[in-house]
């Protein structure tokens, strides 16, 4: 059961209860993330997660650690390009402990000088893992090749010289810019009471008062270039892509079918024509990932060096001639597919908790299961056509290539 309520202070609270769990799952989300940084401040969201674990007013990190656990829950952190989300889950019976336990380090966090200079360390030695995983960095790279160094196209990670001159007195005008009611959305999923778990809110974070103001900037615009990154690897990584849609695009389930017809399960054509058929790679996917105002669609590839140049060009073969060989029975196997992994992936509250949340965000309401079913079953072949010829042969291409290759071998490859 859905239910939507509001905090004395105005912050609006979404709520699922799943009386079958045993568990409870409650996040806070902030409307700010990577996008909402300047250049010279990339990173402040997600050091600021980290450093909310730190310690506040009444516990020290190590005290946080412990009463999490004492209580076999999970508190923990998470930072995208658009919003930052803190959450605990924990048994039921101990809802009101975790809560406390939240709402403690995200009002009361102290931010001590010391844990900041120790935290720059372990977020640069973060920043180094993701550059050491390259089917990770690709993502990076591919978004700062599509809309360049600043907004969406920023890591969320930040830079080494970024984190390195980042300041107390940065992160407290950053929360106090957004962590504010304007920002802000709380999402529960699970067994509990609902009137209890926005009596224990209010008691706990009715405190907040303070105003935020949300960022408006303009939608960052799609570049169709070719970047090449040299690099002693075992092999060659491949990124490739258009411009997609907005979150709350009417158009979004078409995409999917169509994501999942062109790469994104192993019965899709690429899969199947250049993993199975061919052997050129190992792993090969499509993906879309959508914002508040745009989105892209891409794939990734992971093949030797020999094969590089050749899978690319079939990559964007198939690409741009996907809305002439799709076929009715493809989009019947999509949209099965398509509905088992949304129902299959709604069957925790974890999920749930995300899912509500983001729709609260993104649409300023909630849509069931049921809903998303019928919209799924309601795309037609004609839609889902017409959606490709637009995305694939009426925008630019994305590319960003790392291993060892050459900028020269790539010449070729330009944008439709």
């Amino acid at each position: 059961m859905y239910i939507k309520a509001e905090l004395e202070n105005g912050i609006p609270v979404v709520m699922e209860q799943l009386t079958s769990f045993r568990s409870v799952i409650l996040g806070i989300w902030v409307k700010v993330g990577s996008r909402n940084e300047s250049r010279e401040k990339n990173g402040i969201s997600h050091f600021i997660e980290h450093m909310f674990f730190k310690g506040t007013k009444k516990r020290n990190a190590k005290d946080i650690a412990i009463e999490i656990d004492s209580i076999g829950g999970e508190l923990n952190a998470f930072t995208s390009r658009e919003n930052t989300v803190f959450y605990v889950k924990v048994l039921d019976e101990f809802i009101d402990k975790g809560i406390e336990l939240l709402s403690d380090i995200f009002l009361h966090s102290t931010l001590p000088e010391e844990e900041i200079e120790k935290e720059k360390s372990v977020i640069k030695e973060e920043i180094k893992l993701t550059q050491d995983t390259p089917d990770d960095y690709i993502h990076d790279l591919f978004l700062k090749t599509i809309w360049g160094d600043e907004g969406l196209g920023q890591s969320v990670l930040g830079r080494k010289e970024t984190i390195k001159n980042l300041t107390r007195d940065d992160l407290i005008h950053h929360i106090r810019k957004y962590y504010g009611i304007s920002d802000t959305i709380i999402a529960c999923a699970g067994n509990f009471d609902p009137n209890h778990i926005v009596s224990l809110l209010n008691e706990n974070l009715g405190s907040l008062r303070r105003g935020s103001q949300p960022d408006s900037y303009p939608t960052p615009d799609f570049n169709g270039n070719i970047s090449i990154y040299s690099k002693d690897l075992s092999e060659v990584h491949i990124c490739l892509g258009v411009e997609g849609l907005p979150f709350s695009s009417p158009d979004r389930y078409a995409l999917a079918l169509a994501n999942s017809i062109l790469g994104g399960s192993v019965s899709s054509r690429l899969f199947q024509e250049i993993r199975e058929k061919k052997g050129y790679a190992y792993s090969i996917y499509s993906f879309a990932n959508s914002y508040y105002d745009t989105g892209f669609w891409a794939i990734y590839a992971g093949v030797a060096r020999k094969k590089a140049k050749a899978v690319t060009h079939l990559i964007i073969n198939e690409f741009k001639n996907l809305h002439n060989t799709i076929t009715t029975e493809d989009i019947r196997r999509a949209k099965d597919q398509l509905k088992g992994s949304v129902v299959l992936g709604m069957e925790s509250p974890s999920s749930r908790m995300q899912s509500i949340a983001r729709q609260e965000i993104y649409f300023k309401r909630n849509f069931t299961i049921k809903e998303i079913l019928q919209s799924i079953e309601e795309v037609t072949l004609k839609q889902t056509k017409e959606l490709l010829n637009r995305l694939t042969n009426s925008g630019k291409i994305g590319l960003t290539v790392m291993g060892p290759v050459k900028e020269e071998d790539f010449l070729d490859i330009a944008s439709p």
